[in-house]
């Protein structure tokens, strides 16, 4: 087997194990978990064991929940920004999946000061707490303090789901180069809240742009107050393209271009992603990424479950067409 690097004094992961015992990460779990109703041969069984034992890992998620002779429990943070029906789907679907294996599923709102999860991880102990972007601040903090993973959108855990900003910003960059623009801009909402979910989706675009070796992405927040001077601000730099975090921010840039006087996408294309129902009737409509959530959903608790030490099924998860690029006028 070829040598896999622990990466210095960070814990080894299991996707470390399946690399160096040349396996894929759901075997990992079904081995170490001595899952039932598996068929792996002998010869992988001690592979994955050997690999495990030469880099120190331990599958310390489900040897906690064992140990503690309990359910457990692992906690749901929902995010404070607007993502349709996404978060709820992602809850309710993890929570039957996890019922099953005989772990609670606890879901908290988070409060301004993040008190109240603080509170629930310290009462409730939780083996792993999960959301769809990564806890900030206190939150992040205590989860931290308590030395338990968080598994998020994006993180090295969901490695499927964390590529899907690459994929997208794929569609995005390839699309708009495709209609002749090569200097792009990018729109962040003007709520804070929001800005891990455009810190995600800019990182595709960035990385398409520079596979592509345009010029760097002009980066800018977005109000409906100040739209037209920034629109007006990127046309003037050369920009003929914007990719905006979302389509509620692609709206306000399309105010912001009908505010400076300007057409779209003549003077300036615009583009969304999330396939929001006001996009089909803006003026012009907008080109968008849409999503399958059930697909999305699908790849997350399989992902999260194999994590946690009990893989739902033997295939790795993936991606593939759980997103589609819609072509409106707006582009």
């Amino acid at each position: 087997m070829k040598r896999v690097s622990g990466g210095g004094s960070a814990r080894p992961t299991k996707a470390d194990v399946a690399r160096l015992a040349n396996v894929s990460t759901a075997t990992v779990s079904y081995v170490l978990n001595n899952a039932e109703g598996r068929t792996i041969s002998p010869a992988t069984r001690e592979a994955v064991r050997r690999a495990a034992k030469e880099l120190g890992y331990r599958p310390n998620l489900a040897a906690r929940n064992l140990a503690r002779g309990g359910s457990g429990v692992v906690l749901y943070v929902m995010p404070r920004i607007a993502l349709g029906e996404l978060p709820i789907e992602v809850g309710s679907r993890l929570t039957t999946a996890l019922a099953r294996r005989g772990i609670m599923h606890v879901l908290q709102f988070p409060t301004d000061d993040d008190q109240n999860v603080v509170e629930a991880i310290a009462d409730l102990d939780p083996i792993a707490v999960t959301s769809l972007f990564p806890l900030t601040g206190t939150a992040a903090a205590a989860v931290a303090a308590a030395g338990i993973p968080q598994i998020h959108l994006g993180s090295s855990q969901l490695h499927a789901i964390g590529t899907l900003h690459l994929s997208v910003g794929e569609m995005r960059v390839g699309h708009l180069v495709s209609r002749g623009h090569h200097r792009l801009a990018f729109a962040y909402s003007g709520l804070t809240e929001w800005r891990p979910l455009g810190d995600y989706w800019l990182r595709g675009v960035h990385a398409a742009a520079r596979h592509r070796e345009l010029r760097e992405v002009a980066v800018a927040e977005i109000t409906a107050r100040g739209a037209a001077e920034v629109v007006n601000g990127w046309v003037d730099s050369g920009v003929t393209a914007v990719c905006a975090q979302s389509d509620d921010t692609a709206l306000v840039v399309l105010h912001g271009v009908r505010e400076a006087g300007l057409r779209c996408p003549k003077d300036l294309a615009v583009m969304g992603v999330d396939a929001i129902p006001a996009g089909e009737v803006s003026a012009p409509p907008l080109t968008t990424i849409a999503f399958d959530a059930k697909a999305i959903v699908d790849v997350s608790v399989e992902a999260m479950m194999s994590e946690l030490g009990y893989p739902e099924s033997g295939e790795e998860p993936t991606t593939a067409d759980v997103a589609t690029l819609i072509h409106r006028a707006s582009t």
